[in-house]
């Protein structure tokens, strides 16, 4: 064991309080007499280190379990340490239960007059107490204990100050008034009745409250200003050791050194346009000086210190003057076009962005709107390995600071789109494209933008957000396709979920638009796939994909909707129970309905109006031909085998394929071309048909 000297100054440290207090600890566990030393220095080192600094966490939940656990100290170093348990922060809820834990009758209970200090401490650091609730949910175990007259006293104030309504029961008032009676009407309880009484005057009759009512004052006024005096300055300590003022509402000039280099740019606050009637920044030192001169506050020269000054950015919000926003807006503008310009290395924008990624995360206000112009010229600038950087620097923060609403969400997914378009801009604009290009960025963007819009679909399920999805793949799809970057981009699969979750939408529109975007992948794939240099793509890669165009030719051309039994084939992501057990239900409805063609053409909620719509004007365009040339029209919906049977009727005569072929014209003639697109592109019989064309 360490020396027990109490040679340790008031100033040893972190470190060497919890040493002693593991010594106490250690010394706790053995009799006086077989002890090398005596305890006593090493407790009153403690006790004055307590009273001048407080006890943090650790030492203080060690020195809590030394007192509420059986040990061999004498009951004065208990009292001193009790006395002297200053918390230097806010108590948290398991020291609260090992107090209450402790109280009652025992052998491994600590003596009564030490759980009555105990309470008593309890009581004085109520108003610190991290979650004071902690004790309304210990309630029946306090009242329970007031039967123990040696504690009584301090049990009866700690409950006066936790009871609310809901704890004043008829069984609780009925055990108060017995156990006052039987105890000659002890102050204590009848203080504790007065409590009661205030939630159910009705109830306890003023005969019951006779004699003298403890009054529940603080037990030692002067402790508790101690406790608030230590755990005031321990906050400023901490708040200097993390380089922010000594409290938010006070300047200190001296915050931007303490950040180093990362702040070296901005200005700090200085206010020199400054009246006989108006009050500085500078000048104000407390909240309560704060709130009574705000009216009369100037604003510093600079605003832009308002990215590292705490009293700045609430006088900012506070006042919430747009024109103070733009000079910030301003300032941050023209750092970034001196980056652009050359005029300011890159050091300098990561520590602008540091700054205001910091500055965001606090205050929760986006001020950097200039950045969505900025971004992409200063990223073609850079080296070829950037494009993690433009994401740790800009995008990650800025999707940090965003609400997770639809409209941040599309947001953001339109500042990808506009990325990307502006990539291909710049890179189409050039003569040649250098080498070290970071064209990797486009995948990057692409795969990490997939995760935010399928997250959006999911929890936004609406034709709008799907339309604003659309957008961005459309957007990915055009740069793919331009024949002098498709060498250079790889394409990225959008996920599997995305890809059905549009399909299976509400709108024909978005599923053409869908049908179109995969249509233009499959070609961007298939060129990579012909060159003659080695292919950037894993066959199982590829095959993902064709696994997306073999579903939806499944469910739209070849009425096989969710099977997974085909080549690539993925079954719409459908778990095979569960396409077994949705075709039990529609075999049980009884008409004549399969699942497996419930999604083509004649039966589609989104394309079954646009079928029967092409028989109907077939039958129109023969009736008007000869009124005789139809004796029965097709009822609906249109099959293989309702064709056959509609000529043998003296309906109009046309072959399944011939009827297909037709809803593919008509659906490009009304500009949903994307669904014969991709029908062209994947269906064998249709890239050799001519009649499609």
């Amino acid at each position: 064991m360490a020396s027990l000297t109490a040679d340790m100054s008031l100033d040893g440290g972190i470190e060497g309080i919890r040493q002693l207090v593991e010594d106490v600890v250690e010394a706790s566990k053995l009799p006086a007499k077989r002890r090398a030393t005596s305890i006593k220095p090493t407790v009153e080192t403690i006790a004055a280190f307590a009273y001048d600094k407080g006890l943090l966490p650790e030492p203080l939940g060690e020195l809590i379990d030394l007192l509420t656990r059986p040990s061999h100290l004498d009951q004065a170093s208990l009292n001193a340490l009790v006395k002297n348990l200053y918390p230097a922060t806010r108590l948290s809820r398991d020291a609260v239960l090992k107090v209450v834990g402790c109280l009652g009758h025992g052998e491994l209970k600590p003596s009564l007059a030490l759980q009555s200090n105990l309470l008593r401490w309890l009581i004085m650091v109520y108003h610190v107490i991290e979650k004071p609730a902690v004790l309304s949910q210990a309630y029946a175990v306090l009242f329970n204990l007031l039967d123990t007259a040696a504690i009584r006293p301090q049990l009866c104030h700690l409950l006066a100050l936790i009871t609310r309504r809901k704890h004043v029961r008829p069984f609780r008032i009925q055990a108060l008034l017995n156990l006052s009676r039987n105890t000659g009407n002890d102050p204590a309880l009848t203080g504790l009745l007065r409590v009661y009484k205030d939630y159910y005057p009705e109830i306890i009759v003023s005969d019951a409250l006779r004699g003298r009512a403890s009054v529940f004052k603080h037990p030692d006024t002067e402790w508790r200003e101690r406790l608030d005096h230590i755990q005031r300055d321990h906050s400023q300590r901490a708040a200097e050791a993390a380089g922010q003022p000594r409290n938010g509402f006070s300047v200190n000039h001296l915050a931007l050194k303490v950040r180093g280099g990362k702040a070296s740019n901005l200005p700090s606050v200085h206010t020199s346009e400054a009246t006989e009637n108006s009050v500085t920044l500078e000048e104000i030192d407390s909240a309560d000086r704060f709130a009574q001169t705000i009216e009369k506050i100037e604003l510093p020269n600079q605003l832009a210190a308002v990215l590292a000054d705490p009293l700045l950015q609430k006088f900012i919000a506070l006042k919430n003057d747009r024109a103070a926003s733009k000079r910030v807006i301003h300032w941050i503008d023209a750092i970034l076009e001196d980056v652009l310009n050359g005029n300011a290395d890159e050091k300098l924008f990561r520590e602008t962005m540091d700054v205001l990624a910091e500055y965001v995360s606090r205050v929760k206000v986006v001020v950097c709107m200039p950045l969505k112009w900025r971004v992409s010229g200063w990223f073609l600038e850079c080296a070829a390995d950037r494009s993690t950087e433009l994401y740790d620097f800009i995008l990650k923060p800025l999707e940090k600071c965003l609400p997770p609403t639809p409209d941040s969400q599309v947001a953001l997914l339109r500042l990808y789109q506009n990325l990307i378009r502006r990539w291909t801009f710049v890179l189409r604009s050039l003569d040649q494209i250098p080498k070290d290009t970071p064209i990797s960025a486009f995948y990057d963007v692409m795969e990490h933008a997939s995760i935010v819009a399928l997250g959006l679909v999911q929890a936004s399920p609406s034709v709008a957000i799907h339309g604003s999805v659309l957008d961005l793949y459309e957007q990915a799809a055009a740069s793919i396709s331009d024949p002098i970057l498709q060498p250079l981009i790889r394409i990225a699969n959008p996920p599997a979920q995305l890809i059905y979750l549009l399909f299976f939408s509400h709108s024909l529109a978005n599923v053409s638009r869908l049908c179109a975007i995969l249509a233009t992948y499959k070609k961007g794939f298939e060129t990579a796939m012909s060159r003659r240099q080695p292919t950037i793509y894993a066959p199982s890669y590829v095959n993902h994909f064709n696994g997306f165009l073999m579903d939806i030719c499944n469910c739209l051309w070849r009425g096989k909707a969710f099977n997974d039994a085909d080549k690539n084939a993925l079954g719409c992501l459908n778990a095979r129970p569960v396409t077994l057990r949705l075709q039990r239900y529609v075999e049980d409805l009884g008409m004549d309905l399969a699942l497996p063609t419930l999604f083509g053409f004649s039966c589609s909620p989104l394309l079954s109006f646009q079928a029967i719509e092409c028989i109907r004007e077939l039958e129109d365009r023969e009736q008007a031909a000869n009124e005789d040339a139809i004796a029965t029209r097709h009822a609906g919906p249109v099959t293989a085998n309702s064709l056959a049977k509609l000529a043998e009727a003296r309906g109009l005569r046309i072959t399944w394929s011939e009827y297909r072929i037709i809803v593919l014209r008509a659906l490009e003639s009304k500009g949903l071309g994307g669904i014969p697109a991709l029908m062209k592109n994947t269906m064998k019989v249709l890239m050799s048909s001519k009649n499609v064309a």
